[in-house]
């Protein structure tokens, strides 16, 4: 068995790993997952080194310069919250403006600094929904209208 590595050192090392993930990089996810660390966000739902791997990998063949700036950490012994900002262009509709989100993830630390559970929180209608043309229109007209 691994000794306990330090949650603090060990976030910050993953804050690092996400904020200059690239391509490349994304070849190393088993650095910073365990084998079978579970992954959820509000469109995929998986678990193990390879799926995760194909999410981000797609990341990159689906979006422009996709990058995250982690803004906040807190630790508490193995759970970790980040809260981020994920800047990118989108491949087809407005490829010229860079789009933001704004999110949460919820990190669960194995006893070797490694992410086993990992759920991404983002309100996926309002950061993303409303930024597509079409669909965008729809959702601020539903919008309103739930709000009057």
């Amino acid at each position: 068995m691994t000794p306990p590595t330090d949650s603090r050192a060990a976030v910050a090392r993953l804050t690092v790993y996400f904020e200059s993930l690239t391509p490349q990089s994304v070849a190393q996810i088993g650095h910073f997952y365990t084998p079978q660390a579970r992954f959820k966000d509000p469109f995929n739902e998986v678990q193990g080194i390879p799926a995760i791997t194909r999410l981000f990998e797609h990341m990159f063949t689906a979006l422009h310069e996709p990058r995250f700036t982690v803004t906040q950490q807190i630790v508490d012994g193995p759970q970790a919250f980040l809260v981020w900002e994920f800047r990118f262009r989108f491949q087809r509709f407005d490829t010229t403006t860079v789009q933001l989100i704004r999110g949460g993830s919820h990190l669960t630390l194995d006893s070797d600094g490694r992410i086993s559970e990992h759920r991404d929180y983002w309100d996926a209608a309002e950061e993303l929904y409303e930024k597509l043309p079409g669909l965008g229109t729809l959702m601020r007209w539903l919008k309103r209208r739930a709000t009057q």
